[in-house]
């Protein structure tokens, strides 16, 4: 099938790499247009760029896709199906119309839940069992369109919103192919979705960073797997100084310590108090201006006496 792709962070070359091994003919491939990035402000690829021209592909970064001009590079591109996978802007209907095979997305929720920016990182902090992805006829409403399928994993216990991003990626995939396959044989179904179930995954934000230890052990944790790798949940219980956590464990065992107190402080980690009496061990912290490292390592130049 002659398939224009439109993708742009690291989620979303696992579908183009697939779509290119099973032999697809890929007239084109739209993303985000390079961005400057670190200190020095250096134009940096996405990630689908990369890879594109790594496989000779014809890539294009339209700064607009509302306007004349990218609808006629679509349209002369002659694509029988766009797919879509975390490209990051909205299309509108003139181009979702163009291919004979319409245009479908990859989406990495169970939709009708979590649609939006963020599903991955709200299923996490929402302390979700499951999750998985969802291959879609892309309309003009947000994430609101027919469901071709969906595919289905357990979240991990200790699985931050990072880990879980690759392996949906690759999980979104297999997905597309089997989509793809579908449509090509005309098997593919269209199943609408129950618009009254919908929830919403938005953009998450610094303000979410800061932990409450008056919650509950689990629901913490759910917050410092579910914002990484940004904005981080962080801390300033330790020293005063705020710091941002990356891995910890839920320890288990009951304490009379107030929430937010720290308990216990070794080679295992920094064991915190939280509100429902439980204990939250630290096993990865970063303080400002230092470098990301285990709670150990931490605790043998800033040791403390609990």
């Amino acid at each position: 099938m002659r398939i224009l792709f439109m993708g742009t962070p690291e989620f979303a070359v696992a579908s183009l790499r697939r779509l290119v091994e099973d032999g697809h003919e890929i007239c084109g491939v739209f993303t985000q247009p390079d961005k400057p990035k670190n200190r020095g402000h250096k134009l940096m690829q996405p990630p689908v760029k990369e890879y594109a021209l790594t496989k000779g592909l014809a890539v294009y970064q339209p700064l607009q896709v509302r306007d004349a001009d990218t609808l006629e590079l679509v349209q002369s591109l002659s694509p029988d199906l766009i797919v879509v996978a975390a490209y990051g802007k909205v299309l509108p209907e003139e181009i979702l119309d163009t291919p004979q095979y319409g245009s479908i997305n990859v989406h990495s929720s169970l939709l009708p839940k979590y649609r939006g920016a963020a599903p991955i990182n709200w299923a996490i902090l929402n302390g979700e069992t499951e999750t998985g992805v969802s291959i879609m006829y892309m309309a003009k409403e947000l994430d609101a369109g027919d469901i071709i399928l969906q595919k289905t994993t357990a979240i991990r216990e200790t699985e931050n919103a990072q880990e879980l991003t690759e392996r949906l990626a690759e999980l979104g995939a297999q997905a597309l192919s089997q989509a793809v396959t579908e449509l090509t044989e005309g098997k593919a179904v269209r199943t609408p979705q129950a618009a009254e179930k919908a929830t919403y995954a938005a953009m998450l934000s610094r303000e979410m960073s800061t932990i409450d230890w008056n919650r509950s052990a689990h629901e913490i944790s759910c917050q410092v797997r579910g914002l990484i790798p940004w904005p981080c949940a962080s801390t300033d219980v330790i020293h005063g100084e705020m710091m941002k956590l990356y891995a910890v464990l839920e320890a288990g065992e009951a304490t009379d310590a107030a929430p937010g107190e720290i308990v216990a402080a070794g080679k295992q980690g920094i064991e915190i108090a939280c509100g429902d009496g439980k204990r939250l061990r630290i096993l990865e912290l970063q303080a400002q201006g230092g470098k990301r490292m285990s709670a150990a390592a931490y605790l043998l130049g800033h040791p403390i006496q609990c």
